[in-house]
């Protein structure tokens, strides 16, 4: 898999060898980030991978010139791949080990742009939105983005739908913070 923008442009990372994990498309990372470009000053803003698997998201993020970017990853093995690319990108990133809903709990950080992606079966995405909600980690302003199937039934309370955008069999939804 390759990154599609910014200084590190083509370099490679390993996906995991996993049913859980999707990467997402280099079609659909290009266009999330042509989107928020029109929309966030990257430089300036932090951006947290959450469900981040390969990290390809994050990474993106920080190729493109993104100020702080942030990982969380439940999955061990999937992990220590993460912790791999990211030392074979030269990238000195924070990764937080743990469940999702655990560690944005524990957080004292507020991000710019939060992205996440668990795995479609898993139930997981109001329960993220209610602890992101809760805990008040996104920035006023601050942008939600999700990326679900089109049948996902989504509790958006508390948040205002930028966009949506359909890819495939997928939707990337942007919120902002009400």
């Amino acid at each position: 898999m390759q990154i599609t923008g910014g200084y590190l442009k083509s370099r490679k990372i390993i996906s995991p060898k996993s049913e859980n994990v999707r990467p997402t498309l280099s079609k659909t990372r290009e266009s999330v980030f042509n989107i928020l470009m029109n929309i966030i000053n990257f430089e300036d803003s932090s951006f947290l991978d959450v469900f981040a698997g390969s990290g390809i998201m994050g990474i993106e993020a920080a190729s493109r010139g993104f100020n702080d970017v942030f990982f969380v990853e439940k999955d061990k093995k999937t992990y220590f791949l993460l912790k791999e690319n990211l030392k074979n990108l030269g990238l000195n990133l924070k990764i937080y080990y743990g469940d999702s809903n655990r560690v944005l709990k524990t957080l004292d950080k507020k991000f710019d742009v939060i992205y996440a992606d668990p795995p479609y079966k898993a139930n997981l995405y109001n329960s993220i939105i209610t602890v992101i909600k809760e805990k008040e980690i996104l920035n006023t302003g601050g942008i939600l983005i999700l990326e679900h199937p089109e049948d996902e039934l989504i509790n958006t309370d508390g948040f205002k739908l930028i966009k949506q955008k359909k890819y495939a069999d997928k939707i990337i939804t942007y919120l902002n913070r009400a």
